[in-house]
């Protein structure tokens, strides 16, 4: 596994930096009063889930994928939510502020995330207001990003 996702999830420090930074994140979230009332008292799973998808993302193990569900259980958490611009706004805001707090002390490294971050929102907003199948973002899996 020596292709550049490889790399981008060994330079983030592997699962472990990786599950720190989503914890504080979703720390962060909880607090939020623009987001709270997406994640409610939040589960016990969120960090992990979001750990090991992001860590699939980047090139680590496939775990979200092969155990946790894969695409269609992340299609289905954010189905009905009907996630706003401004809750979408703020998840980036507080993603990237535990980056800068908790995440990797490189820039091009806290830039990938943003990037990902941004795409990921973007998925999830989409398909958080779909209908039916038609009206669903065209990334269907778990994306593998550069």
């Amino acid at each position: 596994m020596g292709d550049n996702t490889t790399r981008i999830f060994e330079r983030l420090g592997g699962e472990d930096d990786l599950r720190a930074t989503v914890d504080a994140f979703y720390g962060s979230v909880l607090r939020d009063p623009v987001l709270q009332p997406l994640f409610g008292a939040g589960a016990a799973h969120h960090v992990d889930h979001l750990t090991a998808f992001l860590a699939e993302v980047f090139g680590g193990p496939a775990r979200y994928t092969d155990e946790l569900g894969g695409f269609p259980a992340l299609l289905e958490a954010h189905r009905g939510l009907a996630i706003t611009d401004e809750q979408r706004a703020r998840f980036i805001e507080l993603f990237d502020r535990a980056v800068t707090e908790h995440g990797p002390a490189d820039a091009d490294l806290r830039t990938t995330l943003h990037e990902y971050i941004v795409f990921g929102t973007e998925v999830a907003q989409v398909n958080s207001h779909a209908k039916g199948d038609d009206d669903l973002h065209p990334c269907q899996e778990v994306p593998r990003w550069p």
